[in-house]
């Protein structure tokens, strides 16, 4: 994506305008959730990651952000129990 932070904000701006990044994730608590919750506003840039869908989230090993994607929390809570 670059070096450069503008130049990685730039090729982000990119792909979520083309729809090919919809979630951010929090690599240290291996967290997914919505571009816009707050709680992933929040984080340094050096511990953000991207996915194109939830499939690859999960593929990845992350649970769902229980701030801004509730519902997906619960259910995850349920099958995996507590954290």
């Amino acid at each position: 994506m670059g070096n450069k932070p503008f130049t990685r904000f730039r090729v982000l701006q990119t792909l979520i305008a083309n729809g090919k990044i919809t979630l951010g994730g929090y690599r240290k608590n291996k967290i997914y959730g919505l571009l816009n919750c707050g709680s992933g506003k929040r984080m340094k840039t050096e511990n953000r990651v991207f996915f194109t869908n939830q499939q690859e989230a999960i593929a990845a090993g992350y649970r769902p952000c229980g701030n801004c994607m509730p519902e997906q929390y619960k259910q995850w809570k349920q099958t995996n129990g507590t954290i």
